[in-house]
């Protein structure tokens, strides 16, 4: 996405731009489109990302590379040809090879797994009449913390738009198999993370993998945890396309790159995708499509390239409202103060690609419920 603007509007280049999807999917608000937030604000049409730009877009998936040919095959049977060729696929879940969790486990992976999460908390509430005896949050990194740290405001705004009186105790579990959470951070944001959630009633199992998922419980340290509502953030895994493809791959599952990038002579492999010290991180995705549209925009005018240097990105995680956890060197940041900055960085995540008071009219929108309910419209239409 961002390659592709940067390079548009450079006469030397005619940019094609093949997505899978006709939106882009921003993933750190995905957690908060589970919650009862509006899809508006993890996704954002194509488009509008590139009006007026000059881009040709194709909806349709990268199959098989021909590198002697310099050519791409898509799903759809078509064939492309490309003088140079950028990679950056994005990640696909990965669930160990644990019986069931593909089967019965709901993600939030996707703008469809976030809806498909979000339907579901209301129909089980509705049915029922009675929250899920335990909601189980697998996966102790940032996106099962964001997720556990929003869950139980949102089941309560559930029951109350259902119209369930009193306060049912609600169970929220947040299994790691890691002994802390986030264990590639400092130990101290650890522990803040850790008594933050259990503050917002959030039972933490840490240390605890998982062995197996039936459609009435999931199976940790031999013992089984009744739930029809496991949501698994615990892992992921390189896009398939390049071990089809014959990429040589590092011992973490990342394509290895050169000094500029390249996986092979004129294919640039970007963002999770490649074996670079801060992969993973949206931060560094932005960071590697303008050190490559760059790099490109001075071969086109005569110029030597510049070697790729990492950046270390500032992580900002939230674990509730108003509450967030920053860690920018060593700065460590805790609460309201967190949050600020949290809010700063999506507002810059959408002014990345759309123009500022896009941007700004998005991130306004954050607090916007959409819960697509049948029967809560039902409910509120009646009582008006």
């Amino acid at each position: 996405m961002k390659s592709a603007l940067e390079l548009s509007g450079h006469p030397a280049f005619n940019v094609t731009l093949v997505a899978n999807k006709p939106f882009f999917e921003y993933y750190p608000m995905m957690y908060r489109t589970a919650t009862g937030g509006s899809k508006v604000i993890s996704s954002i049409p194509l488009g509008e990302v590139f009006k007026n730009k000059r881009i040709q877009i194709l909806i349709d998936g990268a199959t098989k590379l021909n590198r002697k040919a310099k050519s791409i095959s898509l799903a759809s049977g078509t064939k492309i040809d490309y003088d140079i060729l950028i990679l950056s696929l994005g990640n696909v879940t990965n669930y160990f090879g644990i019986p069931g969790i593909d089967e019965f486990s709901y993600g939030i992976k996707s703008l469809n797994d976030a809806e498909k999460l979000k339907d579901h908390l209301h129909k089980q509430i509705a049915s029922k009449h009675n929250p899920d005896q335990h909601y189980i949050i697998v996966g102790g990194g940032p996106t099962g913390v964001e997720l556990a740290g929003a869950l139980p405001s949102y089941l309560r705004y559930i029951m109350k738009q259902h119209g369930i009186k009193g306060r049912p105790k609600l169970h929220i579990d947040l299994i790691e198999a890691a002994p802390r959470l986030m264990p590639r951070m400092p130990s101290s944001v650890s522990k803040a993370l850790a008594k933050r959630l259990r503050k917002l009633g959030v039972k933490l199992y840490l240390n605890k993998p998982v062995q197996a998922e039936t459609a009435d419980y999931l199976l940790i340290d031999g013992k089984p945890i009744t739930s029809h509502t496991v949501i698994w953030t615990a892992g992921i895994a390189n896009n398939p396309f390049y071990a089809v493809n014959n990429f040589q791959m590092s011992q973490n599952g990342r394509v290895q790159v050169d000094q500029l990038m390249q996986a092979w002579p004129g294919i640039f492999v970007i963002g999770d995708n490649a074996d670079t010290p801060y992969t993973g991180m949206a931060q560094t995705a932005l960071h590697d499509a303008l050190y490559i549209a760059k790099n490109l925009k001075r071969h086109a005018d005569g110029k030597r390239p510049y070697a790729y240097k990492a950046k270390k990105p500032i992580y900002v995680t939230p674990a509730g409202k108003n509450w967030a956890v920053v860690v920018w060197g060593s700065l460590h940041l805790y609460g309201r103060v967190g949050w600020i900055f949290r809010n700063a960085a999506d507002w810059i995540g959408y002014s990345d690609v759309e123009p500022w008071w896009k941007a700004t009219d998005r991130f306004f929108k954050q607090d916007l419920k959409e819960d697509n309910c049948l029967i809560c419209a039902t409910k509120v239409f009646t009582k008006d």
